[in-house]
Parts: structure tokens; C-alpha cells; sequence
């Protein structure tokens, strides 16, 4: 519970079980888990139950919780409307990887029409998508400063419209989208912070 407690015990399997998020609702939990070898998207109750797997994918070849570019198939989140899921896959032993979603009745994920993504989370509306380009956040680069520098972007599928929020040369990562703000983390000032982003009036505060 959130006001303190004890905590239950929900997986015990030998495979890695990682990155959950609570469906809008807050009955469901989607995770990463390594049951049959790779990194796949499943679901099971938030109180306990056998899960669910959602997604089966090719092999990758660095599909491990320590690569710098992070395991494949890592959830990032839930559609509001809780009827998917959306979540990042690798597809290549570089930096790439572009987000796809899952109906969480299983089925053909479908591809995010983004040329690359990592970090995302939806409007409260489900219209937009705060997204990270980059990512390779299981490998530190602190300070760094250089081209790969992730920002915040935001998609708009209908206007067909990609947009930077951030357009800062630190890292930018992270998007969680409440209500008319973006927060995010940033180590602009050298240290990671939270900062805010309102989508109204385009305004950024720490």
C-alpha cells in the first residue's frame, strides 16, 4: 500500500521480472520477463495470478538486464483507454529500437510509426506520446553532452508532428505526462533533477 504496509510477494521465478506498470485501472500489471529464454512483454492480476504472454519475439543477441542499451522488449507503459500496451524492442546490436504496442488480448504488436524511441509515456487523452529517441540508460553518461544527448519529443500521430520540448544539449529522459505537464528528469545543472515541461504554455520549470 502506498500509505505503508507490507509488501506481497508477487513472481518467484528464476528468470528476470522487470520494469512493471500498473494498468489505468490499477487490476493488471504488464512487465519484462525472461521465462522462455528472451525478454518478453506478459501480464498477470496486481494481486497475484499465472501471467499472461503477450508478446514473442526473435532472439537478440544482447537481450541482457546489463547491455548498455538495455534488455529487449522492456514495457514502458499503458495506453489510458487500458487496452494496450506499449513497450520498446531492439533491433539491432547498436543503438536502435523503435516502440511497438500490444493489445493486451494478445495478437500482432503494431509498430509506432517513430523511426526510433525508448522512454515514452501517453497523454492523459491517449492522442500524443512523450517519447525519448535514445536509449541507453543501463550505461552511465554522466555530464555527457555530446549528439546522442536524449531529449523530449512529442508525437502526434494525426497531425503526423514530432516536436522537441526540451532542445537541451543534457540529458532529457524519462517523460511521465500528467494532466497539461511533461515532467522529466534532467542533469542540466549537473545534477539529476526533476523538471517540468507545461504543454499549454510551453514553459519549463525545476
Amino acid at each position: 500500500p502506498i500509505s505503508g504496509g507490507q509488501a506481497i510477494r508477487l513472481t518467484s521465478h528464476i528468470g528476470t521480472e522487470a520494469f512493471a506498470k500498473f494498468s489505468p485501472d490499477g487490476k493488471t500489471l504488464a512487465f519484462s520477463a525472461q521465462y522462455d529464454g528472451n525478454t518478453e512483454v506478459y501480464t498477470m492480476p496486481s494481486n497475484g495470478g499465472e501471467p499472461q504472454r503477450l508478446t514473442y519475439t526473435a532472439t537478440n543477441s544482447r537481450d541482457d538486464l546489463g547491455d548498455r542499451m538495455g534488455p529487449n522488449n522492456m514495457v514502458m507503459g499503458w495506453n489510458p483507454d487500458g487496452n494496450s500496451i506499449i513497450y520498446r524492442n531492439r533491433i539491432s546490436t547498436g543503438f536502435d529500437g523503435n516502440l511497438w504496442t500490444i493489445s493486451t488480448k494478445g495478437g500482432m504488436s503494431q509498430k509506432v510509426n517513430l523511426p526510433e524511441g525508448g522512454f515514452c509515456c501517453y497523454s492523459p487523452n491517449g492522442k500524443q506520446l512523450a517519447y525519448n529517441r535514445t536509449m541507453r540508460e543501463f550505461r552511465t553518461w554522466k555530464y555527457y553532452r555530446g549528439g546522442q544527448a536524449d531529449d523530449i519529443w512529442v508525437y502526434d500521430p494525426q497531425a503526423k508532428t514530432v516536436k522537441n520540448v526540451t532542445n537541451n544539449d543534457a540529458q532529457d529522459i524519462m517523460p511521465m505526462w500528467i494532466g497539461d505537464e511533461i515532467y522529466y528528469i534532467s542533469d542540466r545543472d549537473h545534477t539529476m533533477n526533476i523538471f517540468v515541461y507545461n504543454t499549454k504554455t510551453q514553459k519549463t520549470e525545476k
